[in-house]
């Protein structure tokens, strides 16, 4: 059996979408109009309340983090 890739969308998509939940529209209908499951774009809005909201296969790495000896830069 195929395994489906996974989709991924750029940060501008998911601020976009974040911003019109931010201005009224609810997660359903924006949702539904971007073709996005409820729950990815509920997600993107507690990322971005927190403001850890990345692109995709981006990881928010804190200074204290980059600091510890076994921390390596991947690029």
């Amino acid at each position: 059996m195929k395994k489906i890739p996974k989709q991924e969308y750029t940060i501008e998509f998911r601020e976009q979408a974040v911003k019109q939940v931010k201005m009224g529209k609810s997660i359903g209908l924006v949702a539904k109009e971007l073709g996005l499951v409820e729950q990815t774009l509920c997600n993107w809005v507690k990322m971005a309340a927190a403001g850890k909201l990345t692109a995709a296969g981006t990881k928010v790495v804190t200074p204290e983090q980059m600091d510890h000896p076994g921390y390596v830069l991947r690029t």
